[in-house]
């Protein structure tokens, strides 16, 4: 995982890549430069969906396990058909308190207590998916 990090001033709208090699692993995030008044940030997302038979809480379940790691809910969209529920969430990972692998572990253990499937992905590879 990318820790939160100020982009230098020359970095003003640029788009990075950034490439983490480990045990044969390697990671490209496209990242997304914010600005507010203290200066330029990094922001990074995930997409979290969420599938199965509709119960009360599955929204708070989820927001309440986000919220545990740190994870920021930006947008959240979801639909009832029948008993069938289904959602997406958009959340901030920037500034998580532990790796992202243990919130997308974290939440996919939820899930199977909730009897939902509950699937987290990184907002870049959710991208570069769809992109192909």
């Amino acid at each position: 995982m990318l820790p939160y990090a100020k982009v230098p001033k020359n970095a003003v709208n640029k788009m990075f890549i950034i490439i983490a090699i480990g045990k044969a692993k390697v990671m490209c995030y496209n990242v997304n430069i914010y600005s507010n008044m203290k200066g330029w940030f990094i922001i990074m997302r995930a997409v979290v969906t969420v599938i199965g038979k509709d119960a009360v809480g599955i929204l708070a379940k989820v927001s309440t396990k986000c919220a545990e790691y740190n994870a920021n809910v930006i947008e959240v969209t979801q639909s009832v058909l029948q008993d069938l529920f289904a959602m997406i969430m958009l959340v901030d990972i920037s500034k998580l308190n532990s790796d992202f692998a243990s919130m997308s572990d974290g939440l996919t253990a939820l899930g199977e207590d909730m009897g939902v499937k509950i699937h987290t992905m990184h907002e870049d590879i959710f991208n570069c998916m769809h992109h192909i």
